[in-house]
């Protein structure tokens, strides 16, 4: 199971600005499955990210999107056996992550 971590590790400067938790390494794949299935059920949608990263949108009501990242990381500086300590981080990712609208289309260059 995973354990609440409000310091993040004291890693990469998350403390205070994301919401963490930890769990062995062994088993933070299968808790990050957990997270992102139950954001699903919270209208989130995973919409991209790279390795050990998702980013998700949710699509707001008034029209755009939020956006919500989720991090798995550990303590580098440590061995990196399945008993480590592994973190998964959430935050917000600000402004509209998605536009309703098109962009617009880039005006013809003046003829000379």
């Amino acid at each position: 199971g995973a354990t609440l971590a409000p310091d993040c590790g004291n890693l990469y400067g998350l403390a205070g600005r994301a919401f963490c938790v930890s769990a062995p390494l062994a088993g933070i794949g299968a808790l990050a499955d957990a997270y992102i299935a139950d954001l699903r059920t919270k209208g989130w949608i995973p919409a991209g990210g790279e390795d050990n990263r998702v980013v998700f949108v949710r699509r707001r009501d008034t029209g755009g999107c939020d956006g919500l990242q989720m991090q798995a990381f550990y303590d580098t500086s440590k061995p990196a056996g399945p008993e480590a300590i592994g973190y998964l981080g959430f935050g917000p990712i600000p402004g509209n992550v998605c536009s309703d609208q098109p962009e617009p289309a880039a005006a013809p260059a003046p003829q000379q």
